[in-house]
């Protein structure tokens, strides 16, 4: 694309490379708290906000100071606002709000923690079945822009975000169109090229002021080829690659004539969802899709070792913040309630990783689970566990947080196994306490002797638990980094509501590293003492 801005290319973590002291980030833009910078883009930038009531992260996307007096760029950024102000779909960015600051003009969008499908296509392979559940996906948000009368123009892989939850959102309206405000743009009457070549239609190459929706239905028929193998096209199409069943729609989506392609996207959803379900797609599948779904079918079981809702406990209010469903992993939470009344919070990792790892960590929760009705000492509970993992003779070691409140006694106990520690903010307090029980990790040493901590657990209390510095391969110096970390982020959002605490330590610990948050699981636990 020859002059659209970058941001939204990358992952929607904040980018702890990117060079803030260029330029003074401001404090506060049309009523939103500015967090950070998330990208710098050819024409704009894009902050993390906050909203003023709900503290909810919004993404705040203000016009490059280069262009605030240049008319075609205002009217261009004045003009992305009012089409997405047209929209409501849950595939499509939601607009909250547009107006002018002090340094210009501004967009407060939602904040999407997800990657771009570009990145998707160029980390990993989706099997064939996903892939198709994702154009559909992308095809019913086209559905509702063109409902609308509008045009995209500029339908990609970078301007189309997976959430973390498996959704698709589809950004940046740029260059999108009302189809019938085709005079709306005051362009130089010399020719110029408006999207990006690889995914433009002939027609839209040739001029993009007459195009029609027609033009999104070929960007997508791209798209589709691209992300069924798994690999970029760079402009190059060779139908015969993708499966025999799914050619026939793409060669239709993908005529250089308007006319001969499909006349609504709705007609391309219907033949796309009928191979979905054919038996042809069964006889195109290929080894590559059966180990893809496999892949998507362990998520699906990794989903049933955590809970699918939050504990509602008496006098403790629990919280989460948490992108523990994004990959294969071997980490783990869960919340019961044990026979004396007392609740039992547990995050535990297992030293293997990927399928293996989430194989173990399975039997782990398991064993906790059988051990937890069986004996109430904690360091007993902990002591047999180590030896029942040692009497499988699998060389695996575990770590593990065990936290047991007594909301009646007003204590709770906490034991920690090779993990990180337990994080206390007693009501009023200024500093948090940092609280651990320095034990070895499970499955290590036979006979071991483990220590609890015991405290006060008041109303007002909060406590903390997370997976940020789990890790049995982690050295010391990252551990006391991530330490560190998760310690100032904590102490700058001391004063938060338990939710939006939580939420707003999981935003900052998150941008450490861009595969934190689609490779590896981070999860934080918030246990707040009510009256």
């Amino acid at each position: 694309m020859t002059s659209q801005d970058d941001f939204h290319k990358t992952p929607t973590i904040v980018d702890v490379g990117i060079e803030e002291e260029d330029f003074e980030i401001p404090k506060q833009i049309g009523g939103y708290k500015i967090e950070s910078l998330l990208n710098k883009g050819g024409m704009s930038l894009l902050y993390l906000g906050l909203h003023p009531e709900t503290y909810e992260p919004i993404t705040i996307k203000v016009l490059s100071s280069a262009y605030v007096s240049n008319p075609e760029m205002v009217e261009r950024f004045m003009r992305e606002s009012e089409i997405i102000e047209l929209t409501n779909h849950p595939n499509i960015v939601k607009l909250y709000g547009h107006g002018r600051w002090e340094g210009g003009l501004y967009i407060a969008m939602e904040f999407i923690q997800g990657i771009s499908l570009r990145e998707m296509i160029l980390q990993q392979a989706m099997s064939l079945r996903r892939a198709l559940e994702v154009i559909l996906q992308i095809s019913h948000a086209l559905i509702h822009l063109h409902a609308h009368g509008i045009i995209h123009r500029d339908l990609k892989p970078e301007n189309i975000l997976l959430t973390a939850q498996g959704g698709v959102k589809v950004i940046d309206f740029g260059i999108a169109q009302l189809y019938l405000d085709k005079e709306g743009e005051n362009l130089p009457k010399k020719k110029r090229i408006i999207g990006t070549p690889v995914y433009m239609s002939p027609e839209q190459k040739e001029d993009p002021l007459t195009v029609s929706f027609s033009t999104d239905v070929y960007s997508l028929g791209i798209i589709t080829y691209e992300l069924v193998l798994g690999r970029l096209s760079h402009g190059v199409i060779h139908l015969s690659l993708v499966p025999r069943g799914l050619q026939k729609i793409l060669v239709k989506a993908l005529q250089p004539k308007p006319e001969d392609r499909y006349e609504d996207i709705v007609d391309f959803i219907t033949e796309l969802s009928a191979y979905l379900t054919s038996d042809e797609l069964k006889r195109d599948m290929r080894g590559s899709d059966y180990l893809g779904e496999l892949s998507e079918n362990l998520k699906e079981a990794q989903a049933l070792l955590v809970p699918a809702h939050l504990p509602d406990w008496p006098r403790t209010e629990v919280v989460l913040a948490s992108n523990s469903n994004t990959a294969i992993s071997a980490v783990y939470y869960d919340f019961f309630k044990q026979r004396d009344g007392a609740f039992t919070v547990v995050i535990g990792e297992s030293i293997a990783t990927g399928v293996e790892g989430l194989l173990y960590i399975a039997i782990l929760r398991g064993m906790i689970r059988s051990l937890a009705h069986s004996v109430e000492k904690t360091t007993d509970l902990i002591a047999a566990l180590n030896e029942r993992i040692i009497e499988e003779e699998r060389e695996q070691s575990f770590s593990l947080s065990y936290l047991t409140l007594f909301p009646g006694e007003n204590r709770f106990l906490y034991v920690s196994c090779g993990y990180s520690p337990l994080w206390y903010i007693p009501m009023g307090a200024e500093t948090p306490r940092r609280l651990s029980a320095d034990n070895v990790a499970l499955g290590i040493t036979p006979g071991v002797e483990f220590l609890e901590v015991e405290s006060n657990w008041n109303v007002g209390d909060t406590l903390l638990l997370h997976t940020f510095q789990a890790g049995l391969s982690k050295d010391i110096a990252e551990l006391e980094s991530d330490e560190e970390l998760f310690r100032v982020a904590l102490t700058e959002n001391l004063y938060l509501a338990p939710k939006q605490q939580v939420d707003a330590i999981f935003r900052k610990v998150s941008r450490k590293e861009e595969k934190t948050l689609f490779e590896r699981p981070v999860t934080i636990i918030g246990l707040s003492r009510t009256s």
